[in-house]
């Protein structure tokens, strides 16, 4: 049910327009990328007479920077939000037609995060309107690449210098202050290979990586004992195994690839060696973590008494929302700008457990808070 022609609220009617782009990260089949999307907001900071320019990431897939300037030049509050999507493939409802119902909005990007990049823009743009100047300069990044490979961050933050960093993310109008990170590798038996009809002759490398899954199992027990008071323990999945030629074969490689989500401050390069400590402990097995490893990304852990924290905070309880900071257990574009020295949040509207749905949604009243959380932190913070 397209409602849209209904008188929509002005950061409602950009949340409808980022929708109908597709900016599905072009890393995925059939993704176009970002162009337009950034193209979209550029116009829109340059038909608010706010200074905006782009930074190339890739070819044809830039970042967007708006600057407002504050009273104090010296101090810099930096919005970031990615302007990228995951695929469509599979999903239930139309994904770049906008659908507004039940005080909802459908399409792919509206939770995730179209709806927190709205809100940030409007924020910005409303401050230009009114004739207000915030305390410290506003640095809008509308950033390529979150779903993917997070180069757009990584391209922000080369000689980035700002004393705080909201990112938007679905956390459901909650401050997060802390975020888990990831390791993604790569673990590789080697078997021998053999003549099926003699299979003694070999060694069978998914017989043996059924001996390292096990083990990966049984270290769950290990993982769920070192719990985080924000985001809880961490946990490995495995996602992906790859085994044997044909079926009349030994055969003589198998691999798996595994998602390990680690804890606030836990370091990635402890992680690997817990994981190739436990290897060597297997008797009789060939098995080692594959070098370059597939991702690695450490989490946030930003301190309660940052003053982004305490302004975000003390803003949450002046709207009448949660107040108390919390933590997730995915990751995103907080970390590397922490990892750079900004003391950094995640904060949006929507809940992660429609982010990459097949029928994705974002509920409008939160945007609108966080429209209004934005304009708020803005003036508060010093």
């Amino acid at each position: 049910m397209l409602v849209l022609s209904l008188p929509m609220s002005p950061v409602i009617q950009t949340l409808a327009d980022l929708v109908r782009i597709n900016s599905v990260n072009s890393s995925y089949e059939g993704g176009p990328g970002e162009r337009e999307i950034a193209t979209y907001v550029r116009r829109f900071f340059e038909q608010q007479s706010i200074e905006v320019w782009e930074q190339e990431v890739f070819p044809g897939r830039p970042n967007v920077l708006a600057r407002l300037p504050g009273m104090n030049p010296g101090r810099r509050i930096v919005l970031e939000a990615h302007t990228d999507t995951v695929s469509v493939q599979g999903m239930t409802i139309p994904p770049f037609e906008p659908t507004i119902r039940d005080g909802k909005m459908w399409g792919r990007g509206s939770c995730d995060t179209k709806a927190g990049l709205a809100a940030m823009m409007h924020a910005v743009a409303s401050l230009k309107e009114q004739g207000l100047t915030p305390p410290c300069e506003v640095l809008l990044a509308a950033v390529v690449d979150e779903e993917f490979s997070y180069r757009g961050v990584v391209s922000l933050c080369e000689g980035l210098k700002a004393d705080a960093a909201i990112v938007a993310e679905p956390t459901e109008l909650r401050a997060v202050i802390a975020t888990k990170g990831v390791l993604r590798c790569r673990i590789v038996v080697q078997g021998k290979a053999a003549h099926s009809s003699k299979p003694h002759l070999g060694v069978n490398a998914i017989s043996q990586m059924a001996k390292v899954i096990a083990a990966l199992e049984a270290d769950q027990e290990w993982l769920s004992a070192r719990q985080h008071p924000l985001v809880g323990s961490g946990t490995c999945n495995i996602g992906v195994i790859r085994g044997g030629v044909q079926v009349n074969f030994v055969p003589d490689r198998c691999a798996i690839e595994i998602d390990r989500r680690l804890l606030p401050g836990e370091r990635a390069e402890d992680a690997v060696m817990h994981y190739r400590q436990l290897l060597a402990s297997l008797p009789g097995i060939q098995a080692h973590i594959e070098e370059p490893l597939l991702l690695v990304d450490e989490g946030l852990d930003t301190s309660a008494d940052a003053a982004v924290v305490q302004v975000a905070t003390a803003v949450l309880g002046e709207l009448g929302l949660n107040a108390a900071p919390s933590g997730v257990p995915f990751g995103c574009d907080a970390s590397k700008l922490s990892r750079a020295g900004v003391p950094s949040i995640v904060f949006g509207p929507g809940s992660i457990d429609r982010a990459h749905t097949v029928d994705e949604y974002v509920e409008l009243d939160q945007v609108e808070q966080a429209l209004e959380f934005q304009k708020r932190f803005l003036l508060a913070f010093t």
